[in-house]
């Protein structure tokens, strides 16, 4: 059996025609009809019910059907996918945290598409559970993440980038934002906004080890399913948050980032991926990546200045 049985097969049960379908095929009428008769003798079942003027499917015609057109699309796609190697096109789906990332991603977006113009960046903003997921699933071929708990990484390899210091983001108008810096025991007494636990559990686990110096829980009042959502209510003066330094790239002067006395460890920023290995592409997008972080480490040396 080749694809070419699945694909006149395909066309005359889609037209109910030999005659039609063969015109559609370029192939002449005897010829498509022998090829149908081959592919029956070969799987030993009659797939058509043939008349003067038309054929219809059989009962185990119309399962065949279904399971040869998902073949075809199969090898329609692995065609694609060579093609797209070797012409150095496709597409490359890069999972990430907006929160995390965005010091490190614009700037790689930006070499990245410069160095792989005919690659086209497909980025997906998803919870943490959810990226790993996709690239157990081949879905994603990279994400950047906070790094994951040891079970959380089975099958897949971690690369650290950076380390990004924690520190508490508050209102401009926050007594908070006139200070160096305030104690976990300070920042514990104010009511914290916090990003969705049913969807970030890693957050309430940093969120714990944190406090747990202190032997002190944060009172959550709020809950937030997003970094955006989450700055504006810390904006809005519903309460204080514990966030990354990267998180001004994105907040601008809506927030004050204060940093915490003694200062928490910082959070371990990386890129995650299959330990099969990465595509070309993937593996210049993590490149330009860490190119990225090492320009942004460099700056940080030039002006010490808290974000």
């Amino acid at each position: 059996m080749e694809l070419r049985h699945l694909r006149y097969f395909s066309g005359v049960a889609e037209e109910e025609n030999v005659s039609r379908a063969a015109l559609k095929l370029h192939v002449s009428q005897p010829a498509l009809s022998r090829q149908i008769r081959d592919l029956e003798d070969e799987l030993g079942f009659q797939l058509l019910e043939r008349s003067a003027k038309s054929v219809r499917l059989t009962e185990a015609g119309r399962v065949f059907l279904n399971e040869a057109r998902a073949v075809l699309l199969r090898a329609e796609d692995a065609v694609k996918a060579a093609r797209a190697i070797a012409t150095g096109g496709g597409d490359l789906h890069v999972g990430y945290a907006p929160s995390l990332t965005a010091r490190i991603l614009p700037p790689a977006l930006r070499a990245f598409q410069a160095e792989s113009p005919k690659v086209r960046v497909r980025l997906h903003d998803l919870s943490t559970e959810e990226l790993l997921a996709g690239l157990r699933e081949g879905t994603l071929q990279i994400a950047f993440v906070a790094r994951p708990i040891t079970s959380m990484l089975r099958g897949l390899r971690f690369e650290e980038l950076l380390r990004d210091p924690i520190c508490v983001a508050v209102a401009p108008q926050h007594p908070f934002a006139r200070r160096r810096s305030v104690t976990l025991t300070e920042a514990a007494r104010e009511p914290f906004v916090a990003y969705s636990r049913k969807e970030y559990p890693d957050y309430h686990e940093l969120l714990s080890a944190v406090f747990s110096t202190i032997k002190a829980r944060p009172r959550i009042t709020d809950e937030h399913d997003g970094v955006s959502s989450l700055i504006s209510a810390i904006e809005a003066g519903n309460g204080v948050a514990l966030v990354t330094e990267s998180v001004a790239c994105l907040a601008g002067p809506r927030l004050k980032l204060v940093p915490l006395s003694p200062a928490p460890e910082p959070l371990i920023i990386g890129v995650v991926s299959a330990k099969s290995g990465l595509s070309p592409a993937a593996e210049s997008f993590v490149r330009c990546a860490k190119a990225a972080v090492a320009k942004n480490s460099r700056g940080n040396e030039q002006d010490p200045r808290p974000a």
